[in-house]
């Protein structure tokens, strides 16, 4: 998660809220991605989980990291949460079970975020082997049960834990169990904007399935392809989902920001102390009427930091947040960004990609995301395999990656970094298939193996 906002101007009017998220439309010249991905650590002698405190726990690796890149701590009370890069560049921050993530500086091309990955796990390396300490890649933890995670010292996590069992039983599976890879990318205008979203939300159960890693919980099968998509439908659907009304005619930021005003929120904070304001709305906050807070009133740091907890399948902030995906193997993690960035970013590529999925009724798109996470590519709309379809976006993305002519120094355009996603779609296999074969197989029954195997 970005780490919390600070700018305490006070927020006076509804189109204010309209005008921050308007404020984040670039010229195409400006357009960038960035990266974000989670991994668990875990003991490299036992694969057992890691906690915050002790001298080889997550606190020590943090604090080592920050030597290594002299980057700025960031601190709640005396722990160190994370750190960020004050010249602009990326941070790195903790979810609420440990997991470590990398939000990547904003960068130009494909070849720059996979640069920037490699970086980040060599440093991450250096750092954390002498702690016995190694990083799984994977969408599910697959043998810690809820009570062996540890919880990590952040305020908005504590409060987040106590209102997750109220609203979905999968919240705190989701919270301290899963990791994600997600990809942020720019629109230049409101219709921009939209049509980008309402692609990628279409579009969503193509990442889902392509990036399907999370088969295993607590040692077995738990009969899901994507668990940690499975979880998103019963984690809080007040916050999450596949946002219907974003097909509607009148879609834009105001239709945006109205969602965003009666979704729930977690707290508001002043100073350093976390306000515990769950299940209360943005729009009583916006009224000065919050029950629990009575007279105090918005600021942009609260819309910021509220906007930050809203987790549809795709969110908006000053940009597009593609998060329908399992994180997985280091080849795998440019190559979401590499996707998305094709069909976004080429005119003609997210034309067709709209063309595509335009005529789909929402009952359809719904039908294939509650499909996804069990049947991957067998998913079907229209009669057609998520697996035909996939292939047929892996192709718009390659020509779009092609047309946009950002090469290495090789000459290579960034359409080399679909080969891994390539790969899965011409075997057909999502990964997550392919470990179950192996479970089945050469590991006979075990997932200790996937600690070597998918460690990064």
């Amino acid at each position: 998660m970005a780490r919390d906002q600070i700018d305490m101007t006070p927020v006076e009017s509804r189109d204010e809220l309209v005008a921050w998220f308007a404020a984040g439309s670039k010229p195409r010249e400006k357009f960038r991605i960035g990266t974000e991905h989670e991994k668990f650590p875990f003991r490299l002698h036992d694969h057992s989980t890691v906690a915050y405190d002790g001298p080889r726990g997550i606190r020590t690796l943090l604090n080592g990291m920050q030597l290594l890149l002299g980057w700025e701590p960031i601190m709640e009370g005396d722990n160190i949460i994370g750190m960020f890069d004050v010249t602009g560049g990326g941070a790195i921050s903790l979810e609420p079970g440990g997991q470590f993530e990398l939000s990547g500086a904003p960068v130009e091309t494909v070849h720059q975020t996979s640069a920037e990955v490699m970086a980040h796990l060599a440093q991450v390396h250096e750092i954390a082997k002498p702690l016995g300490i190694g990083f799984l890649g994977l969408g599910m933890a697959p043998t810690w049960t809820r009570e062996q995670v540890p919880k990590m010292p952040k305020g908005r996590y504590r409060i987040m834990t106590a209102y997750m069992p109220k609203v979905g039983s999968l919240g705190l599976d989701m919270m301290y169990r899963t990791c994600t890879v997600q990809t942020n990318l720019d629109f230049h205008s409101e219709s921009d904007m939209v049509k980008k979203l309402r692609v990628s939300l279409a579009l969503q159960p193509v990442g889902t399935a392509l990036f399907a890693n999370s088969p295993f919980t607590e040692g077995k099968p738990n009969g899901f392809l994507s668990f940690r998509s499975e979880i998103w439908r019963d984690t809080d659907n007040h916050r999450a989902g596949m946002l219907p009304w974003a097909f509607e005619p009148g879609m834009g930021f105001e239709r945006w920001v109205d969602y965003a005003l009666d979704v729930p929120m977690y707290f508001i904070k002043r100073g350093d102390k976390y306000i515990d304001v769950s299940g209360q709305s943005f729009r009583d906050l916006f009224a000065g009427k919050l029950a629990s807070c009575p007279g105090e009133r918005a600021t942009i740091s609260d819309w910021a930091n509220h906007v930050s907890t809203i987790f549809p399948e795709v969110r908006l902030k000053r940009y597009l947040e593609m998060r329908g995906s399992d994180v997985g193997s280091v080849r795998r993690l440019p190559a979401l960004t590499a996707f998305w960035a094709g069909i976004f970013y080429d005119d003609a590529a997210l034309d067709a990609a709209w063309d595509l999925v335009k005529d789909w009724t929402a009952e359809e798109r719904q039908k294939l995301r509650d499909e996804v996470p069990r049947l991957g590519f067998k998913a079907t709309v229209r009669g057609r395999t998520l697996l035909d379809i996939s292939r047929d976006c892996l192709a718009l993305a390659r020509s779009g990656l092609a047309r946009r002519k950002k090469l290495d120094a090789k000459g290579e355009d960034e359409g080399k970094f679909l080969v891994p996603l390539d790969e899965i779609a011409a075997r057909g296999k999502t990964p997550a298939e392919e470990l179950l074969e192996k479970f089945h197989g050469s590991w006979r029954g075990s997932v200790e193996p996937v600690f070597t195997e998918n460690a990064y």
